[in-house]
C-alpha cells in the first residue's frame, strides 16, 4: 500500500522564518547523521522519516559522508524518497554538505571548487534529484581562498543544483566575510549550521550577533550534545551507549562526573517543568529567536515522536534560565 502522509501534518509544526529569507523551516528539522547508513536497517530509517513527514518535520539534513559508510545516507534517503515520498519533493527541504573527505587523492576534501561542485554532483545521482533546496559548506578551508569555495556555491545556485546556499562551522569573522563574497555574487548566504547546546554555547559569543546582522538563518546541531543531555547517562554509561563504543564521537572522558551532576541537577528541572531532560534541552535551543530550527537525530520512531514533544513547551521564565546558567556555570 502505497504512503499517505498525515492529512493534519502541518497543523503540528511550529516553522520560523529563515534569516531575511522568504524560507520557512520547521523548529525542529531532522539530521541523518547516524542511523540512516547502510549498517542500519533500512525499514527503519524509512519508518522515521515518515513519521517525521507525518508531523510536520519538511526539513531533512545530509552530508555527503553520513552513514557509514559514507555517501550510504544519501543513497538510503534516495530510496525512501522514490518509495513514500517522490510525490510531495515541493513540501520537502533537502539539505546536504560536502567538506570532510570522501574520496582518495588531493580532490577528495576541503573547500576547492573542484572537490564541492564534483561532491554535489554526486550527491544528487545518490539521491536521484535534479537539485537540492540548501548546499552547505560543511567547513572553513584554512588553504583555499573564501573567495573560490563562496564562488562554488553561487555556481551551483546558478547552474539550478541548489536553490540555497550555506556554510557550517565557520567562526563570526569567517561567516561575516562568506557573508559578503556571496552577497556581492548575488547569491545570499541562507543559513548557518553551527554546534549548540546546553553544553556548548560558543555562538552566544559573537555568531548569533553576526547571523542576525547579516540576516541569515541558524540551524544548530547536536543539541542533545550526542546524548549526554538526555537521562541515558546518569546512572553510568549503557553498554548499547554511544559513549561505550570507542568509535563514537562521544569519547568515555567527556561522560564525566562533573557533567553528570550537572545533567542530573537539569533534569530536575526538566521535570518540574512536566518535560523529559532531552525534551527541556531541546526546547532551550529555541528560545532565542536567531535559531530556526534545531535538528534531531534519531535511533527510532519512539525516540523521534518523544523528541519533538518538546514543542508543547518551549516557554522559559526568568527564574528558569538563570537556574538553567547557574547550574552550568
Amino acid at each position: 500500500m502505497s504512503y499517505l502522509p498525515a492529512s493534519g501534518r502541518y497543523d503540528r509544526m511550529t516553522y520560523r522564518r529563515c534569516g531575511k529569507s522568504g524560507l520557512l523551516l520547521p523548529a525542529i528539522s531532522l539530521g541523518l547523521w547516524h542511523n540512516f547508513g547502510y549498517v542500519d536497517r533500512l525499514e527503519d530509517a524509512r519508518a522515521m522519516i515518515r513519521t517525521a513527514f507525518d508531523h510536520g518535520i519538511t526539513h531533512f539534513d545530509l552530508a555527503n559522508n553520513y552513514g557509514p559508510p559514507p555517501g550510504s545516507a544519501e543513497a538510503n534517503f534516495g530510496t525512501i524518497l522514490d518509495q513514500d515520498l517522490r510525490p510531495y519533493r515541493d513540501e520537502l527541504i533537502i539539505s546536504t554538505k560536502a567538506g570532510y573527505l570522501m574520496w582518495p587523492g588531493p580532490y577528495g576534501e576541503w573547500g576547492s571548487r573542484k572537490y564541492l561542485i564534483a561532491s554535489l554532483d554526486q550527491s544528487l545521482k545518490r539521491m536521484k534529484l535534479d537539485y537540492v533546496d540548501i548546499f552547505y559548506s560543511h567547513r572553513p578551508d584554512p588553504h583555499t581562498p573564501l573567495e573560490e569555495t563562496m564562488g562554488a556555491l553561487d555556481q551551483v545556485v546558478r547552474q539550478g543544483k541548489a536553490l540555497y546556499v550555506g556554510i557550517s562551522s565557520y567562526s563570526p569573522e569567517e561567516t561575516r566575510r562568506a557573508a559578503q563574497i556571496l552577497k556581492q555574487l548575488g547569491t545570499p548566504c541562507l543559513i548557518h549550521q553551527p554546534k549548540y547546546s546546553m553544553l556548548v554555547r560558543d555562538i552566544e559569543e559573537g555568531l548569533l550577533d553576526t547571523l542576525e546582522h547579516e540576516g541569515m538563518g541558524c540551524i544548530v546541531f547536536s543539541p542533545l550534545a550526542q546524548g549526554l543531555l538526555t537521562n541515558k547517562y546518569l546512572k553510568g554509561i549503557p553498554q548499547d551507549s554511544r559513549a561505550a563504543k570507542s568509535h563514537g564521537f562521544l569519547q568515555k572522558e567527556e561522560v564525566s562526573e562533573e557533567v553528570v551532576e550537572k545533567v542530573r541537577r537539569l533534569n530536575e528541572l526538566a521535570q518540574k517543568r512536566g518535560q523529559s531532560m532531552a525534551q527541556m534541552a531541546l526546547a532551550w535551543t529555541l528560545r532565542d529567536p536567531r535559531v530556526t530550527s534545531t535538528l534531531i537525530g534519531a535511533r527510532n520512531v519512539a525516540q523521534l515522536t518523544d523528541s519533538l514533544r518538546c514543542l508543547e513547551h518551549t516557554a522559559f521564565t526568568e527564574e528558569e534560565l538563570q537556574q538553567i546558567n547557574q547550574i552550568l556555570a
